[in-house]
């Protein structure tokens, strides 16, 4: 299976598809991030800005989780699925613009969404990462850091949630 973007929801996807037992590879527009998706767990990183690289990797993959929370082209995403694949979209939230239905057509590939699981699935979730001790990679910034983090965000230097540190609101 392979994962589009390698940020909050991304690395959360890689550390669950290799706790399934899923070979993984990282969709990234370029090699940066190939240490961190290794060491996430990733059998390897395709740059999707490498079009050879991208044609040799056509109908290669059964399953793409896309967590890229802005609009992107979806068609050569879509050519990297296997006969029957699916692409699932849990980042971006709205229009998608300018699709090519070829590859869906053509390739019999769907493109599906999802938000959340209902209760139960989520205790499942909480189980399953109990059990495989899957947790995500968080800093921690004290209440006063909000604002800098906020400026981190807008620059993507985040690895890879921020978690604020609630007693820090008692501090003086």
């Amino acid at each position: 299976m392979g994962v589009i973007g390698l940020g909050g929801l991304g690395h959360m996807a890689v550390k669950l598809a290799v706790g399934l037992g899923a070979d993984v590879t990282v969709l990234s527009r370029s090699d940066d991030n190939e240490k961190d998706a290794l060491d996430l767990g990733a059998d390897g990183l395709l740059v999707s800005s490498d079009e050879n690289a991208m044609a040799q990797a056509q109908s290669s993959f059964d399953l793409i989780i896309d967590t890229i929370p802005v609009k992107h082209d979806l068609t050569p995403y879509l050519r990297l699925l296997d006969i029957g694949g699916a692409l699932v979209m849990v980042g971006q939230v709205g229009a998608i613009d300018g699709l090519d239905s070829e590859p869906m057509v053509l390739g019999r590939r769907c493109i599906v969404g999802s938000a959340i699981g209902g209760i139960a699935e989520t205790q499942e979730l909480i189980d399953f990462c109990a059990k495989k001790k899957i947790l995500p990679e968080c800093e921690i910034i004290q209440i006063g850091e909000v604002n800098d983090a906020l400026q981190r965000l807008k620059r993507s230097d985040v690895r890879y949630r921020f978690v604020i540190d609630m007693a820090s609101l008692a501090a003086p």
